[in-house]
């Protein structure tokens, strides 16, 4: 009885194993390609700290405004100056060997999973497909597409406007006797965390529409738990130390649990034929 047990979990085992190194191989290749533009990533990655992002045009913006309909207080507060101020360059340091080499290589890791993102997303769902329905089964280009582009949405969600705001309130605090010094393994490798969570974040959704149509959520068991998706959405923000990062961290991982009950209300599991209910040949 025992030895019945154990067999599938091996099967189980040695299948994820097989998935595990298409993805590994597939994130290599992808590295290996995105190797070759790593530098143009890393200077995207650095913009916000040349000090001109849609955060500056906004304020420029804003200060013309109440200069327009308030030109004592624009006076006031000297906005002019705020306006003419030149904008200061920053840039990134690096305090040991070989350390932008190593960051290269993770920048070349990111951006070659991301590319390969639809192999990985067919492997996780060959990996899961001996257990689907027929009808079931015919929801992996869907899937597939789906997860890999709201995956894109989500890190360049944070990449256009989420990333400029940490940057520009990190910089918001120098002042005469404290200024910025940026270390580029501290940089990177932060933003890159972001990236990776941001689009995992943007999964959600992806995710509650695929157990919503294998019947294993549905909007009336999510709709009622709001407050626990807060609450969870909290503690996920929790782990990261500054309240602004905190902030942006929640608010998107609660709005998508917003839409994710909306998603397994339009998209929710219907009854199915007894034919569509029979499993379906391996994919």
């Amino acid at each position: 009885m025992n030895d019945e047990k154990v067999v599938p979990v091996i099967e189980h085992l040695v299948e994820l194993r097989k998935r595990l190194v298409v993805i590994v191989i597939a994130v290599v290749v992808g590295m290996g390609v995105a190797w070759n533009f790593s530098g143009d990533l890393l200077k995207f990655v650095e913009k916000p700290l040349t000090g001109k992002t849609y955060l500056t045009e906004i304020k420029k913006d804003v200060y013309l405004k109440v200069k327009e309909l308030a030109p004592t207080m624009y006076t006031r507060y000297k906005l002019d100056q705020e306006i003419a101020a030149p904008q200061k360059q920053h840039v990134l340091n690096y305090s040991a060997p070989l350390e932008p080499f190593f960051i290269q290589c993770k920048i070349s890791m990111l951006a070659g999973f991301v590319m390969v993102l639809p192999v990985v997303f067919y492997q996780l769902w060959l990996f899961i497909a001996p257990g689907l329905t027929r009808k079931e089964r015919r929801l992996v280009v869907p899937f597939v597409f789906a997860a890999s582009v709201t995956f894109c949405i989500g890190a360049m969600f944070f990449l256009v406007v989420i990333w400029p705001v940490i940057i520009n309130f990190s910089l918001s605090y120098e002042a005469e006797g404290l200024q910025s010094w940026f270390n580029i393994s501290a940089y990177v490798n932060f933003c890159l965390r972001l990236i990776l969570l941001f689009g995992l974040i943007f999964e959600l959704p992806v995710l509650t529409l695929i157990l919503a149509r294998f019947g294993i959520v549905s909007y009336q068991f999510l709709a009622p738990k709001r407050k626990y998706a807060l609450l969870a959405s909290s503690i996920v923000a929790a782990f990261h130390a500054d309240l602004i990062t905190m902030f942006v961290i929640m608010i998107p991982l609660y709005l998508m649990y917003e839409i994710s009950i909306w998603v397994a209300l339009i998209f929710g599991k219907k009854k199915m034929s007894r034919e569509d209910e029979l499993p379906g040949e391996a994919v």
